[in-house]
């Protein structure tokens, strides 16, 4: 089959690879019909997320046809599914109390010690995204195969259009997550870092959970463009200084919420994100903080602090005094989709909640090398990456 493979910084190829096959009873292998690329992947493209090998299928937004099941899933061939992105068991302790982005055994034994020494703990498997998340295989491809299938994949109806759902798969639930971390309160202004995918998503969900105000921070003409379109207020971090106009808004005060949807590779020019850029290209550092560092000291006293946006490594110059000295709550984690995923579906074919705005490119799968340089490149016009295997 074909597959969009990574072959170092920047360097990705569609390759022939072997087709996927069952190993265990709970498997089942899916003909992806849609497939993107996400802002996650990009950290992938830049270098910065460790243990990636050559010829690592990508890929963690995804969605398909069954085609083959193993004698313990419980899907059916001919449905048509969003796949997660993190894989879980459905029975550990974590996924007990639906925290199933800290599956305890969805990471096969041989990874999990890359990052029980970088964080105390192993993280839960995710599909094409390094082997310290399990060395899964990912979506970007013609087929996947998908681990405890009778636990992740939701069934679609029949007749629902692909584009209406793909986005269960991972930035929707983690925009909603990022949203109900966040605790919005009726009557909440809330401040979002970060126009991309999760960031509008987390835009619109507030929104939906009754924040009153939203204000959203970015730098790209189109994203603050779609953001308004919500209702949200937005500021032009390169025309406005982003402390002092979120003071005047809010009176002084501060935002109740604030969201951190940019993540480790901040842009901007300021001096505490010039310097984490240094350390990060000698090698004296790993991640650009600049975005949660705002929000943080921005967000009001007794506020919440949210950060569903990626972290990979140790950062200093982290205003943990604020956190301390402001009272402020911080809740962050890789997201528990298949927590989210029934609800949203319901919301999504209910009509409350719109995915597709966010769509602007479609490809086949072949031009998906193509895709990665335009959404690095091009980020105020290209939003999202959609790619169609076999077209």
């Amino acid at each position: 089959m074909k597959a969009l493979t990574w072959h170092g910084k920047h360097d990705v190829r569609i390759d022939t690879v072997d087709d996927p096959e069952i190993v265990n009873p709970r498997d089942a292998i899916i003909k992806v019909t849609a497939t993107a690329i996400c802002g996650s992947d990009l950290h992938l493209y830049d270098g910065y997320i460790p243990t990636m090998q050559s010829g690592d299928i990508l890929g963690h937004e995804f969605m398909g046809e069954v085609v083959e099941t193993g004698s313990g899933s419980t899907l059916k061939k001919g449905q048509k599914v969003v796949v997660p992105f993190t894989i879980a068991c459905g029975s550990c302790y974590h996924c007990g109390k639906h925290q199933y982005s800290g599956c305890e055994n969805g990471n096969p034994a041989d990874n999990q010690d890359i990052a029980r020494e970088l964080y105390g703990h192993p993280m839960s498997a995710l599909f094409g995204y390094s082997h310290m998340t399990g060395g899964y295989a990912g979506g970007q491809a013609e087929y996947v195969r998908v681990p405890f299938s009778d636990t992740g994949p939701i069934v679609i109806p029949d007749g629902v259009d692909d584009e209406k759902v793909l986005f269960l798969s991972d930035i929707l639930p983690t925009g909603w997550m990022a949203a109900e971390n966040a605790e919005i309160e009726p009557g909440d202004t809330v401040a979002v870092w970060g126009c991309g995918p999760v960031g509008l998503f987390a835009v619109q969900s507030a929104f939906l959970m009754g924040a009153e105000r939203v204000i959203a921070i970015d730098h790209f003409p189109h994203r603050l463009e779609l953001a308004r379109k919500f209702g949200a207020e937005t500021i032009n971090y390169e025309q406005t200084a982003t402390y002092d106009a979120l003071m005047q808004m809010t009176g002084g005060i501060g935002p109740d919420a604030v969201i951190d949807s940019v993540g480790l590779e901040a842009h901007g020019l300021f001096v505490d994100n010039a310097i984490d850029q240094i350390k990060a290209s000698t090698f004296l550092g790993t991640d650009r903080i600049h975005a949660i560092r705002q929000a943080i000291i921005a967000c009001r006293k007794g506020g919440r602090v949210s950060m569903p946006a990626v972290y990979g490594g140790f950062v200093d110059k982290f205003p943990l005094g604020a956190v301390m000295q402001k009272g402020l709550t911080l809740k962050t984690g890789q997201t528990h989709v298949q927590h989210y995923l029934p609800g949203l579906l319901d919301a999504i074919m209910e009509g409350k909640i719109d995915t597709t705005f966010l769509i602007s490119h479609r490809m086949p799968l072949e031009r998906a090398p193509e895709g990665y340089r335009m959404f690095h490149d091009q980020q105020n016009e290209v939003t999202k990456i959609v790619l169609k295997p076999g077209q």
